[in-house]
């Protein structure tokens, strides 16, 4: 799995971990993968940069085969599209479309050959489900995320291959809680995330990591090609 040294990527290997799987986990901040290492026994850790098409295949060549493919990293663009530049642009769609492609170009032939397995995507409902503002790069690439999820399990059903996205909501992340920091006046922000949910609860990482571990699991077995909305009634 990618982007577990953080947030949701963290709580998910946790949270799998704690189910009896062993985890190899991956990130680009080697710190925050030594502190997850030393949380849990199964949990294997390497850095690795997603967005280098080299370093995948190095990590790939090196790593069992998984019966599960967790794609996590990505980044959340701010701006609209006058405010979006050629680099953010290619930024944004190079981590949040392009890594996931070749993580899956990677294992996908292994997993087919070992008889199947999970491939689970993260996308957002700031896609193609909800018009989100200042979210235009950010939905774009999320969006494609879904094209890409479908793509992939109508082409390898039969091939004893499942995928499937999550599209969570607000979530309380450390990358939220950073961007809310940023500008100025944390308290007034998050009271603004806080209002557009109809629950008026904050998801947590571990409320999206239990999605992780069901799309994981042989209680999913029948799911495929879905994006799975966990948003607290966000998108209603």
């Amino acid at each position: 799995m990618s982007a577990a040294g953080a947030g949701i990527g963290r709580a998910s290997a946790l949270a799998m971990a704690a189910e009896g799987a062993i985890v190899h986990a991956t990130d680009i901040d080697a710190g925050a993968l030594s502190t997850l290492a030393a949380e849990h026994e199964n949990i294997h850790c390497a850095p690795l940069d997603v967005t280098d098409a080299g370093a995948i295949s190095a990590f790939a060549a090196t790593a069992p085969i998984p019966d599960v493919l967790f794609n996590c990293a990505g980044f959340v663009h701010d701006g609209t599209v006058l405010e979006a530049d050629d680099a953010a642009w290619e930024a944004t769609f190079a981590l949040n479309v392009r890594a996931m492609g070749r993580m899956i170009e990677q294992f996908l032939p292994r997993m087919i050959e070992n008889g199947g397995g999970s491939i689970i995507n993260m996308s957002s409902v700031a896609s193609s489900i909800k018009g989100v503002t200042r979210r235009c790069i950010y939905s774009a690439s999320k969006g494609a995320v879904l094209g890409l999820t479908k793509s992939v399990a109508a082409d390898f059903i039969g091939d004893g291959i499942r995928c499937n996205a999550i599209c969570p909501g607000t979530v309380l992340t450390p990358s939220l809680k950073a961007r809310m920091a940023a500008g100025g006046d944390y308290d007034t922000a998050f009271e603004a995330m806080l209002n557009r949910q109809p629950t008026r609860e904050m998801a947590t990482p571990e409320d999206i990591a239990g999605m992780v571990v069901y799309l994981a699991s042989d209680e999913s077995r029948v799911a495929t090609g879905q994006g799975f909305i966990v948003d607290g009634g966000w998108s209603l």
